[in-house]
C-alpha cells in the first residue's frame, strides 16, 4: 500500500478507534497491522495521535507583494520604461511614482511604501510572466579609409571624473538590405554621466554627420573634451577631424577604436539598443520626410526622458576570482543626477538642469513619444506617389 493510502485509511479509522472500546481496539489495530504492514507500536502512536492539519496556504513566509494595485502599478511603470530591469527599475520608481496619481489612480501610502521597498530580484519575480524576447541587432559599419593612420587609436582610458568624453556611434535603419539611400541615427554617450543624444542624418555623408553633431554640442551644458568613434567612413573625415581638432581654444581629443573590436566601444554600443532599436525596431527608414520627423522625437522628448528617468547601471570595480570577473555596480541614477553631483558642472549648467527637470512629467513625455512614433510610421508607410 502506497503512502497516500496509508494516511487516508489512517484518517478513515482514527475516529471509529477512539469510540471503540478496549476488545474492539485490540481488533482495529491487528487489522490496521496487517493491512498496512506497521509495528504495533508505531500503529498505536498513529490512532493515538491528532489529525494533521490542513494547509490553508502554501508553507513558508506570507506574500507581501500580492496585491492587485502593486501589481498593476509596477506593470504599468515597468512597461513605461520600456521594461527595465530590476535594478534599473528600483532606481527608476522614486522618479515616476510622484507622477503615478497624474496618470492613473492614486495609490495607498502602504503601497507606495512596499513597492519603494521591493528589491530588485523581487521586482523581476513579479515582471517574470511579462519578460519578453527580442531580436539582435544588425551590424553596418564599414571601414573608413580616409585619415584613418592619421586618428590615434585610444590604447588608454580616459580620464572619466569628469563629463565630457564622449563615444559615438551609427544605427542604420536599413531593414534587410544596406543597398541604397535611408536614415540613420547617430548615438552621442558621455561615458562619466551616461548623457546621451541622438539625431538622425539621411545617409552617412561627412557633411550631414557634422551638422547634427554640431547640433548635440550646442545643446549640451557641458564641453565637449573627448570624442572617440569606430572606423566608419562617417567619423574619420576630414571635415570632422578639423571641426574637433583646430579650435582656437580647447581643442577635443580625437580617437577611434580598434577595428573589429566592438568592445572599445561599449559604452555606446549599448546605448544602441536602448536609445534606437528598442523603440524605432529594425524597419527600413528609406524616406528624407523622416529626418525632421526623428530629430524633432530625438531632440525633445526622447532626450528628456532618457537622460531624466532612466536610470543606468556604472560599474564601479571589477575584480578577478578564480577563472571569473566579480563585477560591483554604483546603485542606478539617471545622466541628470549624476551630472548635478558632479563637480566640474557649473552652477548655472545644473540649475538649468534643474529647472527643465521640475517642468517634465515623465507620463506625458511616455505619451507625446508615442504620438510622436505613430506619426513617423505613418509616414514611413504612407503610399508613395
Amino acid at each position: 500500500m502506497v503512502l497516500t493510502s496509508r494516511k487516508e485509511y489512517l484518517e478513515a479509522i482514527r475516529k471509529r478507534y477512539h469510540a471503540a472500546t478496549k476488545v474492539q481496539k485490540g481488533i482495529i489495530l491487528d487489522e490496521f497491522c496487517a493491512t498496512c504492514g506497521y509495528h504495533r507500536k508505531h500503529a498505536i502512536r498513529l490512532l493515538r495521535s491528532k489529525p494533521a492539519r490542513s494547509q490553508k496556504r502554501r508553507p513558508g513566509a506570507k506574500a507581501v507583494y500580492r496585491d492587485k494595485l502593486l501589481l498593476l502599478a509596477l506593470k504599468r511603470i515597468w512597461l513605461a520604461t520600456d521594461q527595465m530591469c530590476g535594478k534599473k527599475l528600483k532606481g527608476a520608481l522614486p522618479l515616476w511614482l510622484p507622477w503615478y496619481d497624474t496618470e492613473f489612480e492614486p495609490l495607498a501610502p502602504n503601497l507606495l511604501q512596499k513597492l519603494l521597498a521591493a528589491s530588485p530580484a523581487t521586482m523581476d519575480r513579479l515582471l517574470k510572466p511579462l519578460k519578453c524576447q527580442h531580436p539582435k541587432a544588425r551590424g553596418a559599419t564599414k571601414p573608413g579609409t580616409l585619415l584613418k593612420n592619421q586618428i590615434p587609436v585610444k590604447t588608454h582610458n580616459w580620464d572619466v571624473t569628469q563629463p565630457g568624453y564622449f563615444e559615438a556611434d551609427t544605427v542604420a535603419h536599413c531593414g534587410n538590405s544596406l543597398a541604397g539611400d535611408f536614415v540613420y541615427s547617430l548615438t552621442f554617450s558621455d561615458i562619466y554621466s551616461g548623457w546621451t543624444e541622438n539625431r538622425a542624418t539621411w545617409g552617412r555623408g561627412s557633411h550631414g554627420v557634422k551638422n547634427q553633431v554640431e547640433d548635440i554640442e550646442h545643446g549640451l551644458v557641458f564641453p565637449i573634451r573627448g570624442f572617440d568613434c569606430d572606423n566608419g567612413s562617417e567619423f574619420l573625415n576630414h571635415h570632422l577631424v578639423r571641426y574637433f581638432t583646430e579650435r582656437p581654444q580647447n581643442p577635443v581629443a580625437f580617437t577611434r577604436s580598434r577595428p573589429y573590436h566592438k568592445n572599445d566601444n561599449a559604452h555606446v554600443e549599448q546605448k544602441n539598443w536602448t536609445t534606437v532599436r528598442q523603440f524605432l525596431g529594425y524597419d527600413r527608414f528609406d524616406r528624407p520626410e523622416l529626418v525632421p520627423l526623428l530629430n524633432d522625437l530625438y531632440k525633445n522628448e526622447w532626450s528628456q526622458m532618457t537622460n531624466f528617468f532612466y536610470p543606468t547601471l556604472k560599474l564601479k570595480e571589477k575584480r578577478r576570482v578564480n577563472s571569473r570577473y566579480v563585477k560591483t555596480y554604483e546603485p542606478p541614477q539617471t545622466p541628470y543626477q549624476r551630472l548635478l553631483t558632479a563637480p566640474d558642472i557649473t552652477a548655472n549648467a545644473k540649475e538649468k538642469l534643474r529647472l527643465l527637470y521640475n517642468s517634465l512629467n515623465p507620463f506625458i513625455l511616455r505619451k507625446s513619444i508615442q504620438t510622436k512614433l505613430k506619426v513617423i510610421f505613418a509616414t514611413l508607410y504612407a503610399p508613395r506617389l
